[in-house]
């Protein structure tokens, strides 16, 4: 039996923008569609009012995901992004807002509040200060964790590392310690090399130049060499003794006589 229900399989942006545009009027910092979506940015301030009118007045009920993202070149670095979705309208929008490392973001939970887990993942990776969030602590890193491993300038390596001690019989926290410095590879053929000085090779002497090749002496005359009539004579004398001759049936005189040939099996009674 087909179940019938009022939203569309897909929705269309077509008038999305401009009316979500009209109804939250100076809360809207920009606003554009891009690869099919519609994005909102909102003023930091009044996140809060905005996605509120947007769950009451214009159906996107539900908050589905937050996110962050770290642009370091910019004033403020941090952007916040919020995932909303219309379960009647099957449509969903993209609203966020932007802050700076020690700016706060007014929290949401006050309309959502699965927005509190989320938030708080927001600041374990990013640093992402949520005010009004009364249970604003890290989720995903280990207790004692220093820093927040989505930013763009926190090492690849991080600052501790932690393993199973025998002798102590627990879990001990050390300083990152690497056997090699970390490697970029560029998948360059080993066998035609890299036209820049690798890492660690300018540390090492420069290869002594190969010497030059002797050049082969050229000798005018026998006496240069060695060579006279004497040395012709010995070198008659050390010639090898001619191969022994042949007899009239084609074989060799010191030949092995043939062995006769084997009787079949069925001879032998």
């Amino acid at each position: 039996m087909p179940v019938l229900h009022s939203a569309p399989k897909i929705a269309s942006n077509e008038g999305v923008l401009d009316a979500l545009v009209a109804a939250l009027g100076p809360k809207v910092v920009s606003a554009k569609e891009e690869h099919g979506e519609i994005v909102l940015t909102i003023a930091r301030d009044e996140i809060e009012n905005a996605l509120r009118i947007l769950r009451d007045d214009h159906e996107y009920q539900q908050m589905m995901e937050m996110a962050g993202v770290d642009y370091p070149s910019r004033p403020e670095r941090f952007e916040v992004v919020y995932m909303l979705l219309s379960v009647t309208k099957n449509h969903r929008i993209m609203a966020k807002v932007t802050a700076a490392e020690h700016t706060p973001v007014p929290t949401i939970t006050t309309l959502w509040p699965n927005a509190g887990w989320l938030e708080r993942e927001v600041f374990d990776m990013y640093g992402v200060i949520f005010a009004g969030n009364k249970d604003l602590r890290r989720i995903l890193t280990d207790y004692g964790f220093e820093g927040h491993p989505f930013r763009k300038d926190f090492p690849l390596t991080g600052y501790q590392e932690l393993r199973y001690s025998e002798e102590d019989k627990r879990v001990v926290y050390e300083p990152v310690s690497l056997a090699q410095d970390l490697r970029q590879f560029d998948f360059m053929s080993p066998w035609e090399g890299a036209d820049y000085i690798l890492p660690g090779d300018e540390k090492a002497p420069a290869p002594a130049a190969p010497a030059a090749a002797p050049t082969p002496k050229a000798t005018e005359s026998k006496a240069d060499t060695g060579a006279g009539e004497k040395a012709n004579e010995k070198a008659v004398e050390k010639e090898s003794a001619p191969a022994p001759a042949k007899t009239e049936d084609g074989k060799a005189p010191e030949a092995p006589k043939e062995t006769e040939s084997r009787p079949d099996k069925g001879d032998v009674k």
